[in-house]
């Protein structure tokens, strides 16, 4: 494959993994809208988020984090050098020794639940009623860790054979149950938020089933197969143990917080979990997307030893991901309460909810470009098989996030926090970018900062352009959506507008090159 066409394939392959990301992340809103308008920023809603947060800390470190670092190197490896059969073993064998594992921790997680919950929020102790039913909503959503799992293994095999529409849409089914979870069953019970919980480990199941077509039309098998002495899963657990200590290092970022937040006013945690919820947008929808998409190309060309063509790769796909995560992040910035204010203000959720999630939203915003870099470079480490860099890195982000968390924490409140994660992100990024162009002698760096500055160049004007359109007592009320629908949606238009008409003008490579993708999209 010449280089031009590894290009739009990567392109190609991260486009259709945003499209699915965005049809999830809409979803994705429309239950933290109906969350919002059921439990508002309240005490329950601080249950339903710390008990969730045990469940999703373990989903990170079992599945789609540790999953994506080993399984799809080595299964590309396996696929490359012993065949689609011996890959397909693989896969059989590495689903039977998940589901020995992950399927125990469950049981382990559903039985310590107390110590748990008391473990991530102590703040809860002096509340009895809070801190039980964050216990009963921890042991109900435990076995979505496995169900997740399950589907993190799908997709992982799935993306070695360049089917990626199918596993990213996936997560849109967890959604979808969750709202559907809410809506019948929330009314007809003592505790309505258990309903949360119950579709939380419903979804897990569904997202893992959605896939199970695609997965048995390229070959692969559930047959249970205990070879676990097999040299491919070996090498992956050599390769997910330092993969898991650096997404758990991640996780105690977001663990450090919550914890922190549980001694601030009541709302706290709310406020940091719907604005973390709003950054995950273009996190999810680019940088994940991308880095997925990019890592069975950079794993190949690892394994075949062609160095050149995976620092050309990774240039391209980190440039074209500062291009548009960029003005996404200037956008959240300048129209963050605006957008709070039309997605979550309503019910409980009143306009003092609003303002303290825009103020979470901003600082967290500010990191943004570093949070999706870190992703593509942690990416390009696990290409080639190393996890251990990246683990190293993260333990030096996440003191630099608890210093300064308790640093921050005292004038910004909960603001702080979400500042201090992203400082800490931004010093995670810098320092892997500084090994990765050790390690390749070269990264094509002059270029990726060339493109960063246009792109920033472009998306401070459109951010203090849209933020200037949007102002007046309409964003202080709750009510009048389809107005400010029309409001928000043609300034964000503007916006767009504006950024390309800079990008142009500044003649930006990744402009010109997504102007030619559309181009011929359009011809063809």
């Amino acid at each position: 494959m010449i280089r031009g066409d590894q290009k739009k394939h990567i392109a190609k392959a991260a486009g259709l993994m945003s499209l699915a990301t965005l049809i999830s992340r809409v979803l994705g809103y429309v239950k933290d809208m109906i969350l919002a308008r059921f439990f508002g920023a309240t005490g329950t809603a601080d249950t339903f988020f710390v008990a969730f947060r045990i469940p999703n800390l373990l989903r990170e470190l079992f599945a789609e984090g540790s999953m994506s670092a080993a399984f799809i190197p080595v299964l590309s490896e396996y696929q490359t050098k012993h065949g689609k059969e011996e890959a397909e073993r693989l896969v059989r064998i590495t689903f039977t020794f998940i589901s020995v594992i992950v399927g125990s921790v469950c049981v382990l997680g559903i039985i310590f639940s107390p110590a748990i919950v008391a473990a991530i929020a102590p703040g809860f102790l002096s509340m009895p009623g809070k801190f039980s039913l964050t216990v009963v909503l921890t042991r109900v959503m435990f076995p979505f860790l496995l169900f997740v799992s399950l589907a993190a293994l799908v997709m992982g095999a799935l993306n070695t054979r360049r089917v990626f529409f199918v596993p990213a849409l996936a997560p849109a089914l967890l959604n979808v149950t969750i709202i559907a979870a809410v809506l019948l069953f929330a009314y007809g019970i003592e505790q309505p938020i258990l309903a949360v919980a119950i579709g939380v480990t419903a979804g897990g199941f569904t997202q893992f089933a959605f896939q199970l077509p695609s997965f048995f039309r390229n070959r692969y098998s559930l047959k249970p197969e205990y070879g676990f002495r097999h040299p491919g899963l070996k090498k992956m657990a050599l390769l997910v143990m330092p993969a898991t200590m650096g997404m758990a290092v991640a996780q105690i970022n977001i663990f450090v917080s919550t914890i922190l937040a549980s001694y601030l006013a009541e709302g706290s945690i709310t406020y940091l979990y719907y604005s973390m919820r709003l950054i995950q947008f273009p996190i999810g929808m680019f940088g994940v997307a991308m880095g997925m998409a990019v890592l069975p190309a950079l794993s190949e060309h690892a394994v075949k030893g062609d160095y050149d063509r995976l620092r050309e790769d990774f240039s391209f796909a980190i440039r074209l991901l500062f291009f548009i995560t960029i003005p996404a992040m200037a956008g959240l910035i300048a129209l963050r309460e605006p957008i709070v204010n039309i997605l979550f203000q309503r019910g409980e959720f009143d306009y003092e909810a609003t303002v303290g999630t825009a103020q979470a939203l901003l600082f967290y915003s500010i990191g943004i470009w570093s949070v999706v870099g870190v992703r593509m470079v942690t990416v390009s480490f696990y290409s080639m098989q190393d996890t251990k860099t990246p683990v190293k890195v993260a333990v030096v982000a996440l003191a630099a996030n608890v210093l300064l968390s308790v640093v921050l924490m005292q004038p910004l409140k909960h603001s702080g926090l979400a500042l201090a994660n992203s400082i800490a992100s931004v010093i995670n990024f810098l320092l892997l970018f500084m090994f990765l162009r050790k390690k390749l002698k070269r990264v094509d760096g002059r270029r990726i900062v060339s493109s960063f500055m246009r792109s920033l160049s472009a998306a401070i004007p459109m951010g203090l352009g849209g933020g200037m359109l949007l102002h007046g007592k309409l964003w202080q009320e709750s009510g009048y959506t389809i107005q400010k629908v029309i409001y928000l949606g043609g300034t964000m238009a503007f916006c767009v507008a504006v950024y390309f008409s800079l990008s142009y003008l500044l003649k930006s490579e990744e402009f010109a090159y997504v102007l030619k993708m559309v181009k011929q999209k359009f011809r063809g």
